[in-house]
C-alpha cells in the first residue's frame, strides 16, 4: 500500500487507478486464456493415464494470481503476473513438486494395487481376498465357530 500512495504523489491518484484497473483487467485476459490451456494438457494428461501434478500445481499458481492481480497494489501485481508467465509458473510448480510441498499418488489402478480385509486369507492368493457382507444381532448368545464376543466393559459407567 505505501508504494500504492508513493506511485501515486508522483504521478497523480487517477493515473495510479488507472494503471491498478489495467493491470487487473490485462491479467484476468491473461488469467483466462493460461487457466484454458492448463486445463487442457490436465485433460490430455488425464485421458493418457497419467496424473496431471504438475498441471494441478500450476491451477493452483494461476489461482493465486488471479487473486494478486485483483488486488490493489504494485507488488501483488508483480507476483501475479509472475504466476502468469509461463516458463516461470511452470519452473515454480516443478520446484513446489521436487520440495514435497505436494505429494502425488503414482501407479496403476489395478485391483493388485487395492487391500481388502478378510477373515480368512488361509490358501487365498495375497491379492486375492474373500470379502463377506451381512449384519449381525446376537439372539441367542452364541457366536459362530472362531468368532468372540466384543469386550464392552470400557463403555459402561456406573
Amino acid at each position: 500500500m505505501m508504494l500504492l500512495f508513493e506511485v501515486s504523489d508522483r504521478i497523480g491518484a487517477l493515473y495510479t487507478l488507472s494503471l491498478v484497473v489495467a493491470t487487473a483487467v490485462i491479467g484476468v485476459q491473461i488469467l483466462k486464456r493460461q487457466g484454458f490451456a492448463t486445463l487442457t494438457r490436465a485433460n490430455q494428461r488425464l485421458q493418457s493415464g497419467e496424473l496431471p501434478a504438475q498441471e494441478i500445481v500450476e491451477g493452483m499458481l494461476l489461482a493465486a494470481a488471479g487473486a494478486l492481480l485483483l488486488t490493489p497494489g504494485f507488488i501483488t501485481d508483480t507476483i501475479g503476473f509472475i504466476f502468469l508467465t509461463g516458463p516461470l509458473r511452470r519452473s515454480i510448480a516443478r520446484r513446489v513438486i521436487r520440495s514435497g510441498m505436494v505429494k502425488a499418488m503414482g501407479g496403476s489402478s489395478t485391483a493388485a494395487n487395492f487391500r481388502y480385509w478378510s477373515s480368512s486369507s488361509k490358501g487365498n492368493d495375497p491379492g486375492v481376498a474373500n470379502v463377506y457382507e451381512g449384519d449381525y444381532s446376537e439372539e441367542s448368545g452364541t457366536l459362530p465357530d472362531g468368532m468372540q464376543k466384543p469386550s464392552d466393559e470400557g463403555d459402561r459407567h456406573e
